[in-house]
């Protein structure tokens, strides 16, 4: 779907869980215009989409009870810019690993994900990271029961890592940002700081796809 010149891009925000309102308030402060999905209909309506963070596996049925997990695949597939944070980039990964064996995949990001490797809810943190492709300063990230990248394939591009993990002995750089052509994921939530930086990235990518 073209976007003509000077057009906001219909970018949506898959609204079966998470923080949807939070990130259609980004996604208009990016400089698009945010619709809702929940049907397969309103999918074929959008330059892109918006997966929010929640619970990776309810997700996963969700989609399937909605009828949207293999249109969701199949646009992906053929090219849809997508945006995944934390849940979300689960969802995104090839493979995720601790999730329950009938949690399906949309496939987008070749990269192998850990659930909740940062520890579970009481372990939620804060860092500020640099972030390739942002301009103006360390991007402030809030990590909720966050997911990290494990492995990452050759054509993943690394945007951003946690250096050390707080409170932990461990000081592997960990990898919390990816991008793969028009499909970028945050193991962090972008949507709860008030900085849209990192939905501009993705919204200027819908209009670069």
């Amino acid at each position: 779907m073209a976007i003509a010149t000077g057009a906001r891009p219909v970018v949506g925000v898959l609204a079966l869980q998470g923080d949807v309102r939070e990130h259609a308030a980004m996604v208009e402060r990016a400089g698009a215009r945010a619709l809702p999905v929940r049907r397969a209909g309103e999918l074929s309506e959008v330059d892109g989409l918006v997966l929010p963070g929640g619970e990776s596996t309810t997700m996963s049925r969700l989609l399937e009870s909605f009828e949207l997990l293999e249109p969701l695949q199949e646009r992906i597939a053929a090219g849809l810019p997508a945006f995944g944070s934390c849940a979300g980039m689960i969802l995104l990964a090839r493979q995720a690993l601790d999730g329950r064996p009938d949690q399906r995949q949309l496939g987008g990001l070749d990269v192998v994900v850990r659930r909740n490797a940062f520890g579970r809810q009481v372990d939620s943190f804060e860092a500020d990271l640099d972030f390739t492709g942002i301009e103006g300063g360390p991007v402030h990230a809030v990590f909720i029961r966050a997911p990290w990248v494990e492995k990452a394939g050759d054509g993943v591009e690394v945007l951003a890592s946690v250096p050390e993990i707080p409170g932990s002995d461990d000081v592997a750089a960990r990898i919390v940002a990816v991008r793969q052509g028009a499909v970028l994921a945050t193991s962090f939530h972008p949507e709860l700081t008030g900085d849209e930086r990192v939905h501009r990235l993705f919204v200027d990518l819908v209009r670069q796809a």
